[in-house]
């Protein structure tokens, strides 16, 4: 029998797992459900299967004894799945080009699919399942937080929160000023002002670069709210649950502007000439 490195097993009963090796196309039968209660339950979760052709038998053992080796992986608040995607091919041994195809292949999100969290990972899967794994998680996630706040999930609008929420990621200096950035951005957007956030130029490969003047100036990405009205078409980075709480409940004020102070947090103002005062 041919298998992959690692094989997911279900939780459920001896029939239930014999019905999914056949939906994965295994050759299994009930008659295997049988011997599998003779040689010993099958272990459940990721396990690891090794390289290659096996004998029938030797499948059955491998279900009932192998173990995969797991990995953990952080996807921290406000970085990019570009960045992510790299990250994930060096820590699990994978291909970051084809990570890429599969996630362009498995979503039609550029950016913003993914849940920040730890993830257990086993070693040994492959650049399609990774992608698929974390993509269903964070949809379910995703639905679990909308269903808690709107009672229903509606994609295309939860999508617009992740957007603002992206915004607010990249731009404050903690969970405490996520609901004044959020005022900020929804009081300029109502104005007709232009958002000019550096936080929207940190998208993709730039996650962690300095937003310089000449990137300010020559980058005509539709990220560049310097340049656009607006919010971005996409959302900046992955965020997390405490940014889009901020994006769909902003504090009540009348802010326009703010600056980070020297304690690296920020100074909010209403007027320009206040904002000017502190740069």
């Amino acid at each position: 029998m041919e298998t992959s490195k690692v094989l997911y097993i279900p939780e459920g009963s001896i029939k239930k797992i014999i019905t999914y090796l056949q939906y994965k196309k295994f050759d299994v039968s009930p008659l295997d459900g049988f011997f599998l209660r003779w040689i010993g339950f099958p272990q459940q979760g990721w396990i690891y299967m090794g390289e290659g052709a096996m004998t029938h038998a030797d499948f059955l053992y491998k279900l009932s004894t192998a173990k995969a080796a797991m990995k953990d992986i952080t996807l921290i608040p406000g970085e990019t799945t570009e960045i992510f995607l790299g990250q994930l091919a060096v820590d699990l041994h994978l291909d970051a080009r084809l990570l890429k195809t599969e996630y362009k292949r498995l979503t039609q999100r550029v950016e913003g699919a993914f849940v920040p969290e730890t993830y257990k990972l086993p070693l040994g899967i492959n650049e399609h399942d990774v992608v698929k794994l974390l993509l269903n998680r964070s949809g379910l996630q995703m639905r679990s937080w909308s269903e808690k706040i709107f009672g229903t999930y509606n994609e295309r609008k939860w999508f617009q929160y992740v957007t603002i929420a992206s915004v607010i990621q990249k731009e404050a200096a903690s969970e405490q000023e996520m609901p004044i950035i959020s005022s900020v951005i929804q009081n300029r957007l109502k104005k007709g002002m232009k958002l000019q956030m550096d936080g929207t130029l940190n998208y993709g490969r730039y996650s962690h670069q300095k937003v310089t003047a000449n990137r300010i100036r020559n980058d005509a990405s539709p990220y560049n709210t310097y340049l656009h009205k607006g919010l971005p078409p996409y959302p900046v980075c992955n965020v997390s649950f405490q940014a889009i709480k901020a994006s769909i409940f902003p504090a009540k004020t009348e802010y326009l502007y703010f600056v980070k102070g020297k304690d690296g947090n920020h100074k909010f103002t209403s007027y320009y000439s206040t904002h000017f005062k502190e740069h």
